[in-house]
This record gives C-alpha cells, sequence and structure tokens, in this order.
C-alpha cells in the first residue's frame, strides 16, 4: 500500500485551510484508509459524531463508486481540504470509460444526502490516455448550541 501525506496552504478566502492528499491502489480493501483519514480530520474539525459518521459514509460511497470505474492498476487519489466551516474532498481516479459514476443509483443518492454539495466530472486524461473520473464532496459543520 502507498499512502502519501501531504500537508499545504490552499489558496483561499478562509484563513489557514489545510489539505491532505493520500493515493492508494484503487482497490476496495484500501477504502478504510480514506474512512481513517476524513473520520480524523473532521474530529479535528470539532464536527459532532453523526457529522463524522456521515463523511466516512460519504467518503466510502464516493471512493467506492470511482473503484468501480478505475482502469486496472489505477491510482485512487483523494485530495481533503479542512476550511473554517467545512470539509471538502475531492476523489478521483483514471477509468477506461468516459462516463462517470451513475446518477440514478441508491449510492449516488445516498452520496447525495450525506453531503451538503455532491458533484461529479470526467475529463480526457492524456497521460493515461484514459479519463479522469471524479467526484467533489463538500460538508459543512453543524453548528453546536
Amino acid at each position: 500500500m502507498s499512502v502519501e501525506r501531504e500537508v499545504a496552504q490552499v489558496e483561499t478566502d478562509e484563513p489557514a485551510a489545510d489539505a491532505v492528499e493520500v493515493r492508494v491502489l484503487a482497490d476496495p480493501r484500501q477504502l478504510a484508509v480514506m474512512r481513517a483519514v476524513i473520520g480524523d480530520l473532521a474530529m479535528r474539525a470539532d464536527f459532532d459524531v453523526d457529522a463524522i459518521a456521515d463523511l466516512r459514509l460519504a467518503v466510502d460511497e464516493a471512493c467506492s463508486s470511482l473503484v468501480r470505474l478505475a482502469a486496472p492498476e489505477a491510482t485512487l487519489r483523494c485530495r481533503f481540504r479542512s476550511l473554517t466551516d467545512t470539509l471538502s474532498i475531492s476523489a478521483e481516479v483514471t477509468s477506461d470509460d468516459a462516463f462517470g459514476p451513475r446518477k440514478d443509483t441508491f449510492s449516488w443518492r445516498v452520496l447525495s444526502a450525506l453531503a451538503d454539495s455532491v458533484s461529479t466530472s470526467v475529463e480526457p486524461d492524456p497521460a493515461s490516455g484514459g479519463n479522469l473520473v471524479r467526484i467533489d464532496l463538500i460538508k459543512g459543520r453543524t453548528a453546536h448550541v
């Protein structure tokens, strides 16, 4: 398993945004790594227990969808950004198909219910000769009362 962690400042209007990037083989057995990373980041960002569980499940759903589309030996790459009141996740994989994840599935409905914002894109990837399939998620922190 290859895991790379990079922390960097992200140019944004929000102060001190941290970015973490994790790369693993696009294999279902590696999804626990992504769930652990988002869980840790959400705890550090003071998300409540329910939001942390939602984020873990959302990342699992997004990454599972991408793993199913992945080209053989592809790398699953997730970028996690922690801003003041939100966490954003961008997950991507190279695919031989020019289609992104289907939006008419139970999995997509679950994903849409768990995150505040969900989007997907597909673009040609000249480096691999395939396509880069991406899912972006945003989840805000619930205000504490």
